[in-house]
């Protein structure tokens, strides 16, 4: 159902423009939240993992276009459309590939339920920038990582910019919000080890590590790293060997070597 929009006042755009990330989260009525999903491929993406389109912007060149096969797997919903320009100052920002899609945002899942067949798990420990959940969701994807963790000082994955810099791995692993403290993790038959740099960090090629049948990874923030209490009540604590007196990894990049490093082996 294609609406031409005139103004950005027409019901039924508000999601892409006047809410906020907060607001389209909804928190005080989960059932009800929303998230955007930005450029064909990763909407494609979704599409395939199963989450609910409610309605599409696109700009008028790309109905016929790019967005021709996301339109058409979408069904009868709203596909909103206009000037480049008029979108552009709805959205505040000139739309990647010419179309956007609001979502229905999932229920969380029990952590138990996430982790249940997990070998390995990330555990992102109050990281707030959106780039570096994107990335790190892209790096648990493609290297291996059973499942995502993150505790609730840390960015929400589905915000726009964290979804379209994983270019829609937050949609192939699955995730949750882990509530309670890390070292609730054991109970789930988990060994924990924080990426840090202490005084009793192993390397991360320690055999121990690998040999570990289940772990998580914790990860930190990314200018104060983790906190000392979840350094010290981790089972290990590990060290990425630097050279050239290089003393840390942006966190999105270390994530990805502790991946590849420390990945099941058998």
């Amino acid at each position: 159902m294609i609406i031409e929009i005139k103004s950005l006042n027409e019901p039924g755009v508000e999601v892409y423009g006047s809410l906020t990330e907060a607001q389209l989260r909804n928190r005080l009525d989960p059932e009800r939240g929303i998230f955007i999903a930005e450029s064909p491929k990763v909407i494609a993406v979704a599409l395939d993992a199963g989450y609910e389109p409610l309605s599409l912007l696109c700009e008028r060149r790309h109905i016929t276009g790019d967005a021709a096969p996301i339109i058409a797997r979408c069904g009868d919903i709203p596909v909103y459309t206009g000037e480049r320009e008029l979108l552009a100052s709805l959205t505040g920002y000139t739309l990647t590939r010419g179309v956007l899609c609001a979502m229905r945002r999932p229920l969380p899942l029990p952590v138990e339920e996430v982790c249940r067949e997990a070998r390995r798990v990330v555990v992102i420990d109050g990281v707030t920038d959106t780039t570096n959940i994107g990335a790190i969701f892209r790096s648990a994807a493609a290297l291996g990582i059973d499942a995502v963790l993150l505790t609730p000082t840390s960015c929400d994955p589905l915000n726009r910019r964290a979804v379209r810099v994983s270019m829609g791995s937050v949609f192939l692993v699955p995730w949750t919000w882990l509530e309670q403290p890390i070292q609730s993790l054991n109970s789930l038959g988990f060994k924990t080890v924080a990426m840090a740099l202490t005084d009793r960090s192993v390397p991360i090629d320690d055999p121990a590590l690998c040999a570990e049948p289940r772990l998580a990874i914790i990860m930190g923030t990314e200018g104060d790293g983790l906190a000392q209490d979840t350094i010290h009540q981790a089972d290990y604590v590990a060290r990425i060997p630097m050279q050239h007196g290089v003393d840390s990894l942006n966190v999105a990049a270390a994530a990805a070597v502790a991946f590849w490093q420390l990945r099941p082996q058998g």
